[in-house]
């Protein structure tokens, strides 16, 4: 009988078409959760106007998918761990497909909000599955490249809305944008059909059938045998709950500082994208040049999460955080003072790429650290902790607004939450613990955690 630690053969492994099955699936799904969350914005002023609603009761429909979002990447990432990410995904894809689309159908308020509540269930609970299904079967060497790629997708999800969604309001009325929604759903039979499912779900299912094929797709060198037992080399479970293990073995400090770092970048990307529009065409600047400011956004947070994923991957990832936190301090401060145009778009570029590109390294970041037992788990409280801040973030910036503060303090008082989140990366302790297995052993455990371990 042999034991086979299949996620030996994942970090080792090369690209392969498994690898593109997993990226593709995840990186669509996010292009859609990304879709989802933008659309309430790009028809906000249309719904305003048919509910006869001012912009207080606006924010609060709005807000209500950023609630459910909270929730699910706490509820749903966990039970992510339980009952396999595969089934879990398709679950999130099902719950934002099916009650964004049912918003458009929304003849009040009260009932807009229950539905998005619903559909941010899903929105938020499919970001830490996804991760962590990223994560696991990525090869150690591409890890940081291809979870960023894969979470760049949400950019393209918000760029498809704003590009739809002029046409369609125009067209046939804003409960267009929300009915395309529904779309999403008929991809779920074939995204339980051909994505793999996750590997320690497998393990304890004993479904080594699905573990061998696996394995044989990650290792051209691996034949199985009927006696072969699968395993992972791993820390030793403490008997406590899956939340309480995200504080074991000297992980309190790092846990609370995850959850720091996801509320402060999770703040300035939802400050930035609630109201620069405004920020800036309060500074002069006509509507039209305040739209393009938003897409240059955008585009900077593509730029980042790639450009962010490939130097994780040949630095150590807590490092090129710490650098990016500090870009976004600087180029946030910067836009407050009314650079020349030229200079104004690379800030912006810059603005973007270091907070809505950090997020999606930040994810990375917390998929590596944490265990595979708990690992969903653990991205997901850290997500739905750092969902307070989005929630909070247009509340408090819309206090800050109407204050009629000079620019340049409306820019540095966003600027202020990258200092934050600077401090707790630097406090993220990525050292082993005397009393974790593979330092008693000495062996390094096989687990995304180990390729940035050994490089801080």
């Amino acid at each position: 009988m042999r034991n086979i630690d299949i996620l030996k053969f994942a970090e080792s492994s090369r690209f392969s078409s498994l690898h593109g099955v997993v990226l593709a699936w995840c990186a669509l799904v996010i292009i859609f959760d990304g879709y989802d969350l933008a659309v309430a914005g790009l028809a906000l002023p249309y719904i305003m106007k048919d509910f006869n609603v001012g912009a207080t009761h606006a924010g609060m429909m709005v807000s209500a998918a950023l609630f459910g979002a909270m929730c699910g990447a706490v509820f749903l990432g966990t039970l992510a761990d339980r009952i396999g990410r595969r089934r879990a995904i398709a679950l999130c894809v099902a719950l934002f497909s099916v009650f964004t689309a049912a918003a458009g159908l929304a003849r009040d308020p009260v009932t807009f909000g229950v539905f998005r509540f619903v559909a941010g269930l899903g929105i938020g609970g499919v970001m830490p599955a996804v991760v962590a299904q990223m994560t696991e079967f990525s090869p150690r060497k591409m890890r940081g490249t291809l979870v960023t790629l894969m979470f760049s997708g949400y950019s393209v999800g918000g760029m498809i809305a704003a590009l739809l969604g002029k046409g369609l309001i125009e067209h046939y009325g804003w409960q267009a944008v929300f009915f395309a929604a529904a779309a999403p759903v008929v991809i779920v039979p074939f995204l339980l059909r051909s994505m793999p499912e996750s590997i320690p779900y497998l393990i304890r299912a004993r479904r080594n059938v699905e573990l061998a094929a696996i394995a044989v797709r990650l290792s051209a060198d691996y034949r199985p045998r009927p006696d072969d037992q699968f395993v992972i080399a791993t820390e030793p479970t403490t008997g406590s709950t899956p939340i309480r293990s995200l504080f074991a073995n000297g992980r309190s400090v790092s846990t609370c500082m995850f959850w720091v770092t996801f509320f402060m970048c999770l703040f300035m990307v939802y400050a930035l994208s609630s109201w620069l529009t405004k920020i800036m065409a309060n500074a002069g600047y006509s509507l039209g040049s305040a739209l393009t400011f938003v897409l240059i956004l955008n585009l900077g947070g593509m730029i980042g999460a790639i450009g962010g994923g490939m130097l994780a991957d040949r630095y150590s990832i807590k490092r090129v955080l710490l650098c990016m936190f500090a870009l976004a301090g600087i180029s946030i401060t910067l836009l407050g003072y009314k650079p020349p145009s030229a200079a104004l778009y690379v800030l912006l570029c810059l603005a973007g790429a270091s907070t809505i590109g950090t997020q999606i390294v930040v994810y990375a970041y917390a998929g590596q650290y944490y265990p595979l037992s708990i690992r969903a788990t653990g991205i997901g409280w850290a997500s739905g902790v750092g969902r307070l801040g989005a929630i909070s973030a247009p509340v408090i910036l819309g206090f800050v607004v109407a204050m009629t503060l000079p620019l340049q303090l409306n820019f540095l008082l966003m600027a202020v939450p990258a200092v934050i989140a600077f401090i707790a990366v630097l406090l993220i302790d990525r050292r082993p613990r005397p009393r974790d297995t593979w330092a008693s052993t000495g062996n390094l455990p096989h687990g995304p955690a180990t390729a940035n371990a050994v490089r801080q």
